[in-house]
């Protein structure tokens, strides 16, 4: 485990943060007009009258050894390779007709070519074509789930697709490979501190990414009070990880959207593969259920650092509790040539317990449900049903001022989706997606005797419809647009109590005037929004490319606390009468370039985002107990704009990226630092990441990563005063206005493997070493005074006062620390 260090420094004005002279000019386009005109456009463009070549060849595209789909293959005419089409998400794909007999090729990278001859006989049929991969040599190691083009060619801006490949070769935290943390090293996300996996995306807080396990939300992604994700990499298939231009069928955060797909299981024979680590070891099993139409996979993960604390001789250590663990299994089905079904769940739990008087824990359950019908060639059906609950509880043991506290929240929902493909330049989709949220009230109980009286709150509660439909058109070789709209209508609905306050205007000094009493799905606040969504792709060359994009987003659930690194008591808040929703719209451009044959990717973003309605809490809130969590919050506006630039390599002994982003964030709320605008605590305008991963043979391979970021905004004291003998800091009004020292840290791993001799087993080692030159970043500053030069000083223990001073401790968690795993597969 961590040992937590501290240093006292002198208390002087060297923290002072920099004078900001700031000034907001906006230049708004009118995207709403121009999203109307390319969508009629869009539609009229559906008609057949449109279509050159009515006739059409359809089929889909998959991995040979696992049977899935393979998205982003390339299938093209042998004698016409200009006219070629991509796969989608689901290996689909829709080709027009040539002379027919003709050879249609098949093709992707790290992948044997597929060429079949086509003929008339094979006009309405849905062909099914299995790419093999190949054997990678030496020389051209590749990072594959991407079409080596696809970084001009698509729409995509502010996306990036990561390989779970790469992520395990990424240095770790205890050698823990983490999910979450592999993104905190793209452009454009900021972190929360040492060692946590929280993020902030382009000005955004942690509670406005919508982070999700195979189609539903995940409340609280975090084992360890952050250290790591819930997320096994052993167990997933991939992750999309968009910080602008989200599709329509997704919504309900401003930020991001990060959609975690648990894998599917082999079909042909029962595999394995898990790893030994310094901290939890983990195993995966999958193969075939019934038959080669099903198959399943478990996965499962524990932590022992609770079996290490039982070593120790000292009590306080022996009898505490720490630990997690995760468990997730995944069903599918293939019904037919036309449809399947998965179901998937995960079970994630954290105990910390302190010599049985005092414990923390707190569960995730996440399960969903996924019918995929291939209606027709031209014509396909999804439809997910989720349910995500999240769950805390604190118990303390002490005879007057004992209590159990625990609360749940949970999110119930279904989406239906439909998508058609009415030519191979043009493709729709509509849908719907209901939402239901529970926040059940807080149970906080004293024990029998206890001195401290019981808390009683209220629950709240939220139904949500959103109706979406995109649609996106290649108008010419040169110009391709995606256009979406997604309509949400929110209701606070009951059973609950609506207060009412003095002059309308809550407030902790506010009187209550009156309460009104809901019943179950009785509705107590409604609130509705359009959500255009537009992206456009200009190719100036075959190998350079311009887009810009247009978002806008509305959140209608959002975290109370002040805390950015969040935490598992961290208080979620539906929209009712006095909390409005959050509004983001997000403008962004681009200029994306490939170098040498594709094998190197460069692109340059910038962005503004817009918020509306964000909130914040007062100085000295209390969220946590209050039935009137309204009265301890303010609300605002804000705005966020930076520049991100990156340069990846994908093909090569050496792989990976150097990133840099520039980017600043400001809120401006009544109540709040004088009503000045302010940065919040993850305004850290410079970031630079490098990544790298190196072959050097069959057996060896290394990776290191290196990032520099200032240091986060924080308030700092502007003096002190004295109370009972005993110097204390005095903050201003003023927020933010300091920084921490800047934070760089560079991790280092080398790996070794086995000779892939034909064997089952499959074997490697991996070292890393975390902070490998030992920098001690800060983890928080406490104000104070320096008694007799110690650090810990105690009065209680009748001690001579020799010397007073005042002076700052720093504390930081981690410098130099190595890790080793051992992976295998079976």
């Amino acid at each position: 485990m961590p040992q937590v260090k501290r240093l006292f420094l002198p208390y002087t004005n060297q923290f002072k943060g920099e004078t900001v002279i700031h000034s907001k000019e906006i230049c708004f386009m009118k995207f709403l007009f121009a999203w109307a005109s390319v969508f009629l456009f869009l539609l009229a463009s559906t008609n057949p009258a449109f279509s050159q070549n009515p006739e059409n060849i359809s089929g889909q595209v998959f991995e040979m050894d696992s049977n899935l789909p393979l998205p982003g293959a390339n299938i093209y005419w042998e004698s016409e390779p200009q006219k070629g089409v991509v796969s989608d998400e689901n290996g689909r794909f829709l080709i027009g007709k040539t002379g027919l007999p003709s050879k249609l090729v098949v093709s992707f990278i790290g992948f044997t070519v597929s060429i079949r001859v086509i003929s008339e006989k094979d006009l309405g049929k849905e062909l099914r074509f299995f790419l093999k991969a190949e054997e990678l040599s030496l020389e051209e190691i590749i990072i594959r789930d991407r079409r080596p083009d696809e970084n001009v060619k698509s729409l995509d801006m502010g996306k990036t697709t990561i390989p779970i490949e790469t992520i395990k070769n990424i240095p770790a935290l205890f050698g823990e490979v983490d999910l979450l943390r592999s993104l905190q090293l793209l452009p454009g996300v900021q972190t929360a501190g040492e060692g946590t996996t929280g993020l902030f995306v382009r000005g955004g807080s942690a509670d406005q990414n919508l982070i999700q396990l195979d189609g539903a939300p995940v409340y609280n992604p975090s084992h360890f009070f952050g250290f790591f994700s819930v997320f096994n990499p052993d167990a997933l298939s991939g992750v999309e990880f968009y910080k602008g231009n989200i599709p329509a069928n997704y919504g309900g955060r401003i930020s991001s959207l990060i959609d975690v797909s648990l894998r599917e299981g082999n079909y042909e024979k029962i595999k394995g593969e898990g790893g030994i680590g310094t901290i939890s070891s983990r195993l995966t099993l999958d193969g075939p259920l019934f038959s080669d139409k099903s198959s399943f996979v478990f996965s499962g993960r524990r932590t022992y650092a609770d079996l290490f604390l039982r070593l120790s001789s000292d009590p306080n250590i022996k009898n505490n509790d720490l630990y997690f663990y995760d468990l997730s299994g995944k069903f599918s089905f293939k019904v037919g040539d036309k449809d399947k079904i998965s179901i998937s769940s995960y079970f994630g739990s954290d105990f910390l317990g302190l010599s049985g008087q005092f414990g923390l824990g707190w569960n995730n359950w996440v399960s969903s449900a996924q019918w995929t019908r291939n209606i027709s060639e031209r014509t396909y059906f999804d439809l997910n049903v989720y349910h995500s609950k999240y769950k805390y509880a604190v118990n303390f043991d002490d005879a007057d001022n004992g209590f159990r506290w625990d609360n749940v929240l949970s999110e119930s929902g279904a989406r239906a989706e439909w998508g058609f493909v009415p030519n191979e330049k043009t493709e729709l989709k509509w849908g719907m997606h209901t939402q239901y949220y529970h926040f059940a009230p807080i149970n906080f109980v004293p024990d029998p005797g206890a001195s401290i009286e019981p808390i009683n709150t209220n629950a709240r509660n939220g139904l949500q419809n959103n109706f979406f439909v995109s649609g996106s058109r290649d108008i010419s070789q040169r110009l391709k647009v995606d256009a979406g709209l997604r309509w949400g209508i929110y209701q606070q609905v009951g059973k609950g109590i609506e207060y009412r306050y003095e002059g309308n205007q809550p407030g902790p000094n506010v009187s209550i005037t009156d309460s009104l009493s809901f019943g179950t799905l009785e509705s107590m606040k409604t609130y509705q929004g359009f959500e255009p969504r537009l992206s456009v792709r200009y190719l100036i060359r075959e190998d350079l490319s311009f887009k810009a994009s247009y978002n806008r987003n509305f959140q209608y659930v959002q975290v109370a606390s002040n805390s950015s690194a969040g935490l598992p008591i961290d208080r979620w808040v539906p929209a009712g009468t006095y909390i409005e929703p959050v509004r983001g719209d997000q403008y962004s451009v681009g200029l994306f370039k490939n170098l040498n044959q594709n094998k190197w990717e460069l692109s340059l973003e910038g962005y503004y985002k817009d918020f509306k309605n964000v909130i914040d809490l007062r100085q000295g809130a209390n969220v946590l107990f209050t039935d009137n969590v309204e009265t301890e919050l303010l609300a605002g506006v804000g705005y966020a704009y930076g520049l991100e630039a990156l340069l990846r390599k994908n093909i090569g002994k050496t792989t990976g990226w150097l990133a840099y982003t520039y980017s600043r964030t400001w809120r401006k709320i009544e109540g709040i630092s004088e009503g000045d605008w302010y940065r919040p605590r993850f305004d850290r305008p410079h970031d630079v990441t490098l990544v790298l991963n190196h072959e050097f043979s069959k057996r060896w391979s290394s990776a290191l990563t290196f990032v520099y970021t200032t240091g986060q905004a924080v308030t700092f004291p502007i003096g002190t005063y004295e109370v009972d003998n005993q110097s204390l800091p005095l903050y201003g009004n003023k927020r933010n206005e300091d920084r921490f020292p800047d934070y760089h840290r560079m991790d280092a791993s080398v790996t070794w493997k086995n000779v892939d001799r034909g064997r089952k087993w499959k074997g490697s080692w991996n070292f890393s070493i975390y902070n490998l030159y030992g920098r001690k970043n800060p983890f928080s500053y406490q104000f104070g005074d320096i008694i007799n030069e110690q650090i810990d000083f105690d009065p209680g223990l009748n001690e001579e006062v020799l010397s007073r001073r005042p002076g700052v401790v720093m504390t930081y968690l981690f410098t130099f620390l190595p890790a080793i795993t051992y992976n295998f597969k079976f």
